[in-house]
């Protein structure tokens, strides 16, 4: 994801007055997709396998590749949206298996307060600037909140051009509702709930943010609530550790949530719960001393103290540095990071939050639990799985220094290639072979868009990257190579930003496939290429937020690496991840593959600029 700048919090323009303006996502030609999909997977494969995929796409062309289109055809002439939003809904999210926790919730560390003076006490074991800093930052999230409702949410735009805004409809009062086999999504817009949920020592209270009278509390009130919240769960007796379950197979979890729905109790808890606006969880214990402890409790913190279905988790730590973790499915990253990115920039600046004046709030609740033996065993082994899998997981942050985006320009670049390319050299450097690539390309152009994949191994890269492992190679033609990866990267770039992508048009035909037979005619979905080809060993995304926000995420397959990036004028910086498990790859060797990379083409740009 990269961040859209926007003009501003508030103009007098309806959030969602230029949504007509907005062209449909389009449906590309069956012919040009199979064709950019049969080049995007050269440089993977040896000329035999390369030989099978033209046959295997040929065949596709001829045989029940048009039906399929035409199907798609029919399904995109009755999408409200698009022809790809409820397919994607579905396949990249909903009929997922494996936890959204690790697996597709994103995370982040925010930038830090301006100043870490408290001026409100602690409570339990919630320290007083935790408190602070967690009811100031909810307040100007809430100030967004009605700002949506409200519709004077400032519309994004791109170089002029408008961009989509419906996912803004689902960041509050949404969440992930597990279900056997499939999950579905709860929200309303505008959001009817007055309350947003605590979460602390892994337990959960009801924290009312408007009065009676549907006004917003300040953030002082906030931070108030927020203590008589934290109180109310000191004084009650230790129950189950229920939240644990969100981080657990959603089959599981879609189990022991219809046993705890068949009591009233639980079903006042849940309802809180997945109403909310959103969840503030103030961790407490042990805080990690450097921001790879603090990315891994924001990706994971073991499974403990989360709620990982809602749409927006506030995390405070105890020092006061905050951090988000937040359900992929109904929202992109960069659509959250804008609302982030505003109540950062009011904490920044002082600007007190808007509004009359909050009157007297409910009392904040402690929810309570009553569960069966079922419910509690599948509680503790909801706990094991997520401390297993959050210990399987590696993250490192990492700086290379030297130089930014800054420089790159200078040397006329595009920053984004020139990292790409890089990470693909750096790949080839350390395993000796190219890599199946994703980099996520918001597609909010288009009514109604969420992203497409950039195929970020192209041919180009593969020939730099060969040239550049060659120690005796003269400078000179290994930067006409750069500089060819560098063109193909951008030209890929373009087509997905004019809708012709390759991954998701590919993933709505083969959803129309309706039995085995036909299953068997798509001879392109069953030639090894393309499942070699759509599993990525490296997963990557465009995070600058202006060192605002660092992102993280974890690899998508096992053998593989998350690489979440930020090209700042000055510095360049990325938050590597992979599994330790793996036989496969190396994250610390990786880092240090792409640092030596970035240093030798920095070093050969340098060497032929003084040459001229």
């Amino acid at each position: 994801m990269r961040f859209l700048h926007t003009t501003g919090t508030f103009r007098r323009v309806s959030t969602f007055a230029r949504q007509a303006q907005l062209p449909r996502l389009p449906l590309p030609a069956l012919e040009d997709t199979v064709a950019r999909y049969v080049r995007s997977v050269k440089p993977l494969l040896n000329g035999t396998q390369l030989a099978q995929t033209e046959r295997a796409a040929a065949a596709f062309v001829a045989g029940i590749g048009p039906e399929l289109q035409q199907r798609l055809r029919e399904v995109d002439a009755h999408a409200k949206g698009s022809w790809l939003e409820d397919i994607w809904l579905r396949k990249a999210y909903l009929e997922g298996r494996a936890p959204c926790y690790v697996h597709s919730n994103w995370a982040g560390m925010l930038a830090d307060a301006p100043t870490n003076a408290a001026t409100v006490s602690g409570a339990g074991r919630a320290t007083g600037v935790q408190i602070q800093r967690a009811g100031r930052l909810a307040a100007y999230l809430l100030e967004n909140c009605d700002a949506l409702s409200a519709e004077t949410l400032t519309p994004d735009e791109q170089r002029g051009a408008p961009l989509c805004m419906h996912q803004m409809r689902w960041q509050f009062g949404t969440t992930r509702i597990p279900r056997a086999g499939c999950d579905e999504l709860r929200n309303q817009h505008p959001p009817s709930a007055r309350h947003v949920v605590l979460m602390y020592r892994g337990h959960a209270a009801e924290v009312p943010v408007y009065d009676a009278a549907g006004r917003r509390a300040s953030p002082l009130q906030i931070a108030e609530q927020l203590t008589r919240a934290v109180r109310a769960v000191d004084a009650m007796p230790d129950g189950p550790r229920v939240a644990s379950l969100t981080a657990a197979d959603r089959d599981l979890w879609a189990r022991a949530r219809s046993l705890l729905a068949q009591n009233a109790v639980n079903r006042r808890a849940l309802d809180s719960i997945e109403s909310a606006l959103f969840v503030v969880c103030l961790d407490d214990g042990p805080e990690a001393v450097d921001i790879e402890g603090r990315l891994a409790t924001m990706t994971h913190a073991h499974g403990n103290n989360r709620w990982f279905d809602k749409a927006i988790q506030l995390v405070a730590l105890p020092s006061g540095r905050v951090g988000v973790n937040c359900e992929h499915t109904p929202a992109d990253a960069l659509t959250t990071a804008r609302l982030l990115m505003e109540a950062l920039d009011r904490e920044r600046s002082g600007t007190p939050a808007d509004g009359p004046a909050c009157a007297a709030l409910p009392e904040p609740a402690a929810l309570r639990w009553e569960v069966n033996w079922d419910v509690a065993q599948a509680i503790d082994d909801a706990r094991i799985g997520a401390r297993e899998l959050a210990d399987d997981l590696r993250m490192l942050d990492c700086t290379p220094g030297t130089f930014g985006a800054q420089w790159i320009k200078g040397i006329g670049a595009s920053p984004d290639a020139f990292f790409q390319v890089a990470v693909q050299a750096a790949h080839f450097r350390l395993h000796g072979r190219p890599a199946p690539t994703y980099e996520s390309a918001s597609m909010r152009q288009f009514h109604h868009g969420r992203t497409e994949t950039i195929r970020s191994c192209t041919s180009e890269a593969l020939d730099f990257s060969r040239a550049l492992a060659d120690r005796d190679a003269p400078q000179r033609p290994k930067l006409r190579l750069f500089r060819a990866a560098i063109a193909a990267q951008v030209d890929y770039a373009k087509a997905v930003a004019a809708g012709a992508g390759v991954d998701r048009h590919l993933l709505a035909l083969r959803v129309q496939l309706r039995d085995a037979d036909e299953s068997r005619r798509a001879a392109l979905f069953e030639d090894p290429a393309y499942a070699l080809s759509s599993s990525y060993t490296l997963s990557t995304s465009n995070v600058t937020t202006g060192g605002a926000l660092w992102g993280a995420f974890a690899p998508v397959v096992p053998g593989g690496y998350g690489i979440a990036y930020s090209l700042d004028p000055d510095a360049i910086s990325f938050r590597l991840s992979d599994w330790h498990h793996s036989t496969e790859t190396d994250a610390p060797a990786f880092r240090d593959a792409i640092y030596a990379t970035l240093a030798d083409i920095h070093a050969a740009a340098e060497h032929i600029k003084g040459l001229e």
